[in-house]
C-alpha cells in the first residue's frame, strides 16, 4: 500500500506541474506591443467551415511561437501575439497545406478574414472509403479487432452471447471464457479488470448489454508491456464512447422470447475542447436450462443419476460516464466511471435416482431458490502527453472500484424409498451470502523514439485487490422445529492480492523489411488469505503466496514480397489462481456433486511461442498462427469421491505437473462479392496433459478441432442479413474428454426513417437448439457423464433510432491524426 500511495503522489504532482506549464505557456510575454490575429477557414469547393484545422504561426525559429485549431465554424484566434513578421500555415487531413510568409503584426488586432483550403486530389478516394461500413475485423500481428457494434445476431442480447460468436472464443453455459480451447483467459473492461460483480468475469458479462459494446480486441501472445496474467492470452471488451463532433446519441429497446428485454440510451457533445459522454443500459434477461448427471461407481456398481430444470433472472441497470478535456492539442485529462446495480434470482430442481447402494437406495427432490442484489462501480482517471518529439508520449491511469453484493439460499430435500414412500428425513438448509471487493490500479507508460527506427518503453503498473467474503449457514432441526447454526459451513475468507510490475520494452528496424522487439517485465506478487469459522475464536487458517517473476518477450518480425508478413514470439505468462478456485468455501447447491477451492494453489507457469503470418489480397485478408504453449503446475479441479458418503463426488483443485498444447490457427474475411462477405476461423490443436501419481491421474492426450464461420450479406430494400456457425470437435482433458457443441445464429436488420436514422432487427440463436455442454469423466472409482443446456433457441425483436450531427462525425474521421490523443487508447490498455 505504501508504494502504491507513493506513486499515486508522484503522479498527482506530475498532473499539477503539467497544468503549470500549460498556464505559462498561454501566459503574455513580458514588455510591450501584443495584438491578437483572428481568421476563418472554408472548405474553397462548398465554402463549409473547415473544423479543427491545424493553424501555426512562426517567427524565425523552426518551433511555432502559437499553435492551435479551428472551432466548428471554422474560427481561429491567437491572443498575446507579440508585434512583428510572422509565417503562418493552416493544414487538414484531405486538403492541400496553406503557407503565409508575410504577416505583418503592428496594431492591437489583425483580422486575416477568410482562408480557403483546396481538397487534396490525392485524399479523395481516402474520403470515400472512409465514409462507407466499417470493416467487421482488423487483423494486425499481434491483435485482432472485432468490430461488433453492428453485430445483428447479438442485438438484444449479453457480453456472453456476443463473445460466443467471435472467432477464436467460446463461452460456456455458466459464462466461462475460452480462447482457442483454453479457459484461462484474462478478460478485461476498457483495458482494466473491472471490480463489478466481485470481478467474476461470468456474471459481468450475463449483465452487460451486447448494445454497450464497441470492438472486442484478442492479443494472443502479449509483449512486456502488457499483463502477463491469462495462459492463453487477452481478451478486451472496448464499450461505445461516441467520438463525433457536435451532439449526438440514440435509443434502443428489444423484446425477446422467454421474456428478456433491453432498453439503453446514449448521449454525447464534443467541440474542440472537451468530450462528454454517457450512456445508460437496461437489462431484464431470463436463462432456462436443465440437464442430467450419471455416477457410475464402480467399487460398488452403485448409481446415482440426476435431472435438472433451472431458471436463473437477471436485472441490470448500468451507466457508463465521462469526460475528456483537451488541455492542448497535446495534453488530454479523461474521467470516467462504470457503475452497475443489479437483482439476479434463480430456481432450480433436481430430482434423484440412488441404487446399487446398501442403504441409500431410493430418490429425492431437491428445491433451490435464490435471491440477490448488488451495487458496483469503477472510476478511472486519465492522463496523456505527446511531447514535442514526435511519437514521445506519457500516459498515466488510476482507477479504483468497489462492489457489494449479497444473496439468500434456499435448499429443502425430500427423499424416498425405492417404493415410493416419502422418508421421514428432511435436508432443509439457508444460506447468507455476503461479499465486499474493493480493486486499485496504477498505471504510468512512457515511449520515447531514439530514432526514426527505434523506440524504447518503459512504465509501471500496481494493482491490489480485497476481497471479504462471509457465508452464514443454517440447517432446519426437527427436534425444536427451528433453523440452527451450522458451523460447518459458516465461515469467511478475506483475500489479498497484490502485484506490482515494472517493465521496458525495445524495439529496432534493422532493415526495411526486418524488424525486432525485446522486452522485460519483472513482478512481484503477493496472495494472502484467512479461512475463520464463523462462531469459532480460534485464529483462522491463514495462506500466504509470495513471488518475484520476470517475463521476457521476444518478437522478430520479417516483410516479405507482395503484402506479406512474417513473426516469430516468445513471451513468459502467468495464471494466478482466482475466486472458486481458492475460496475453500464448499459449493453443496448439488450435494452429490459438491466443489470446494484451494487456498494453497500455486500460479501456472506458461512459456508461449507462436508464428505468424498475414498475406491481404485484393478482397482477401489472411492471417495464421502456428503456436505452442508449455504449462507448469496446471490448476485442475480433481473429481474424488466424498470421504463420508460413497454416493458423491467432490471436486478439488489442484497443482497438477505439467500440459502443452500445439495448435494451428486460420482467420480469414473475404469479399466474395459486392454485397456478401465471409469471416471464417479454424482452429486446430494437439493437447498433452501428464499423469500424476499422487491423484492415480494417467497421462492424456488427443487431437481438438473448432470453427467458426460469419457472414454478412447486403440486400436491397435497406436490408442486411447475418448469420454464425461454430463448431467445437470433442476436447480431452486430465480426467477424460467434453462433448462436441454445435450451434447457430441469424439476423435480418432493416434501415428505416429519414437518413436511415432508424433501424428494425430480427434474431434468433440457437437456430437448431442444439447448444449443450456434456463432458464424461473417467476414474478409478466412478464413470461420470453430464450435460447442460442453458438457454436454447431464442428469438429477440430489437428497435433502435439514431440522432444528432451524424455528417460532423463522419467528415472529422479524415483528420484522425491531427487529433488529440484519447485516453484508453490500446495503446495505453492493459
Amino acid at each position: 500500500m505504501r508504494f502504491f500511495i507513493h506513486k499515486f503522489i508522484i503522479f498527482c504532482l506530475f498532473i499539477f506541474s503539467s497544468f503549470s506549464i500549460l498556464a505559462q505557456s498561454n501566459a503574455p510575454l513580458s514588455g510591450q506591443g501584443f495584438s491578437e490575429i483572428n481568421g476563418k477557414v472554408l472548405d474553397s469547393k462548398t465554402n463549409s467551415a473547415v473544423d479543427f484545422a491545424t493553424v501555426l504561426l512562426f517567427s524565425n525559429a523552426k518551433q511555432p511561437v502559437k499553435a492551435g485549431q479551428t472551432d466548428l465554424d471554422g474560427n481561429f484566434s491567437f491572443k498575446n501575439v507579440t508585434n512583428g513578421t510572422y509565417k503562418l500555415e493552416v493544414s487538414f487531413l484531405g486538403y492541400t497545406k496553406y503557407s503565409s510568409d508575410s504577416i505583418k503584426i503592428s496594431s492591437n488586432s489583425l483580422n486575416l478574414g477568410t482562408i480557403k483550403l483546396n481538397p487534396s486530389k490525392s485524399t479523395v478516394l481516402q474520403e470515400v472509403v472512409i465514409e462507407g461500413q466499417r470493416s467487421t475485423i482488423q487483423l494486425g500481428i499481434d491483435r485482432k479487432v472485432f468490430s461488433v457494434d453492428q453485430s445483428l445476431i447479438s442485438e438484444g442480447g449479453s457480453a456472453t452471447d456476443l463473445l460466443a460468436n467471435v472467432p477464436s472464443v467460446s463461452v460456456d453455459m455458466d459464462g466461462n471464457v475460452s480462447l482457442r480451447g483454453t479457459d484461462n483467459v484474462r478478460v478485461l473492461i476498457d483495458g482494466k479488470p473491472s471490480a463489478i460483480g466481485g470481478g467474476r468475469i461470468a456474471d459481468i458479462l450475463q449483465s452487460l448489454p451486447a448494445s454497450a459494446i464497441e470492438s472486442i480486441e484478442l492479443v494472443t501472445n502479449p509483449s512486456s508491456k502488457y499483463d502477463p496474467e491469462g495462459q492463453s492470452g487477452i481478451i478486451n471488451i472496448v464499450l461505445k464512447k461516441n467520438k463525433k463532433i457536435g451532439l449526438t446519441g440514440g435509443v434502443s429497446s428489444s423484446i425477446g422470447s422467454l421474456n428478456n428485454y433491453n432498453a439503453s440510451t446514449n448521449l454525447s457533445y464534443r467541440d474542440q475542447k472537451v468530450n462528454l459522454y454517457g450512456n445508460y443500459s437496461y437489462r431484464n434477461g431470463n436463462r432456462v436450462g436443465g440437464g442430467f448427471n450419471n455416477t457410475q461407481f464402480l467399487t460398488n456398481n452403485g448409481l446415482v443419476s440426476n435431472n435438472s430444470e433451472s431458471n436463473r433472472k437477471n436485472l441490470n441497470n448500468s451507466f457508463k460516464l465521462g469526460a475528456d478535456y483537451y488541455l492542448n492539442p497535446k495534453t488530454t485529462l479523461g474521467l470516467s466511471g462504470n457503475f452497475s446495480f443489479r437483482n439476479n434470482s434463480s430456481a432450480e430442481d433436481l430430482n434423484y435416482l440412488i441404487s446399487g447402494f446398501a442403504s441409500e437406495n431410493g430418490s429425492s427432490f431437491r428445491e433451490t431458490d435464490r435471491d440477490g442484489d448488488g451495487t458496483g462501480y469503477d472510476l478511472s482517471l486519465d492522463f496523456s502527453r505527446d511531447f514535442k518529439k514526435k511519437g514521445e508520449n506519457l500516459v498515466a491511469n488510476v482507477s479504483f472500484g468497489q462492489d457489494k453484493e449479497k444473496d439468500f439460499q434456499s435448499f429443502n430435500q425430500k427423499f424416498y424409498t425405492p417404493e415410493g414412500l416419502t422418508r421421514d428425513t428432511t435436508d432443509s438448509r439457508n444460506n447468507y451470502n455476503n461479499e465486499f471487493t474493493s480493486s486499485y490500479n496504477l498505471q504510468i507508460d512512457y515511449t520515447l523514439p531514439l530514432t526514426e527506427k527505434q523506440k524504447f518503453e518503459t512504465g509501471i503498473r500496481t494493482t491490489i485487490r480485497d476481497n471479504d467474503e462471509s457465508q452464514l449457514s443454517e440447517l432446519f432441526s426437527p427436534i425444536n422445529n427451528a433453523f440452527n447454526r451450522d458451523y460447518n459451513l459458516s465461515n469467511s475468507f478475506l483475500l489479498n492480492d497484490q502485484v506490482y510490475a515494472l517493465y521496458t520494452n525495445y524495439q529496432n528496424q534493422l532493415t526495411n523489411s526486418f524488424g525486432f522487439q525485446v522486452g522485460l517485465r519483472a513482478e512481484q506478487a503477493y496472495l494472502n488469505t484467512v479461512y475463520n469459522v464463523l462462531g469459532n475464536t480460534a485464529e483462522g487458517v491463514k495462506g500466504n503466496l509470495n513471488y518475484l517473476r520476470v517475463y521476457p518477450s521476444v518478437f522478430l518480425t520479417q516483410k516479405l514480397k507482395g503484402d506479406q508478413q512474417l513473426q516469430l514470439s516468445y513471451t513468459r505468462r502467468v495464471n494466478r489462481p482466482r475466486g472458486w478456485q481458492v475460496n475453500p468455501f464448499a459449493d453443496v447447491s448439488d450435494p452429490n456433486n459438491t466443489r470446494v477451492g484451494n487456498p494453497n494453489l500455486l500460479p501456472e507457469d506458461i512459456n508461449s511461442f507462436e508464428l505468424s503470418y498475414i498475406k491481404y489480397y485484393k478482397s482477401l485478408t489472411f492471417t495464421s498462427s502456428a503456436y505452442l504453449r508449455q504449462v507448469n503446475d496446471v490448476v485442475q479441479g480433481i473429481r474424488l469421491p466424498q470421504p463420508d458418503n460413497n454416493a458423491a463426488t467432490i471436486t478439488q483443485f489442484f497443482n497438477l505437473s505439467r500440459s502443452r498444447s500445439s495448435g494451428l490457427e486460420f482467420i480469414s474475411k473475404a469479399d466474395l462479392w459486392k454485397d456478401f462477405s465471409l469471416t471464417s476461423n479454424l482452429n486446430l490443436f494437439y493437447s498433452q496433459f501428464e499423469g500424476n501419481e499422487e491423484f492415480n491421474i494417467k497421462s492424456n492426450d488427443g487431437f481438438n478441432w473448432n470453427a467458426n464461420l460469419t457472414g454478412n450479406l447486403k440486400l436491397p430494400r435497406n436490408i442486411s442479413a447475418q448469420f454464425n456457425m461454430m463448431y467445437m470437435a470433442p476436447q480431452v482433458g486430465s480426467q477424460g474428454r467434453r462433448n462436441e457443441i454445435f450451434g447457430m445464429d441469424a439476423g435480418l436488420r432493416m434501415d428505416v426513417l429519414k437518413n436511415k436514422a432508424g433501424s428494425i432487427s430480427f434474431n434468433m440463436r440457437d437456430i437448431f437448439n442444439s447448444r449443450s455442454w456434456g463432458q464424461t469423466t473417467e476414474t478409478e472409482f466412478f464413470l461420470q457423464e453430464s450435460e447442460r443446456r442453458m438457454m436454447g433457441r431464442m428469438a429477440t425483436l430489437t428497435f433502435s433510432y439514431r440522432f444528432g450531427k451524424q455528417d460532423l462525425g463522419s467528415r472529422n474521421k479524415r483528420n484522425a491524426k491531427d487529433q488529440p490523443r484519447e485516453s484508453g487508447s490500446e495503446e495505453e490498455m492493459f
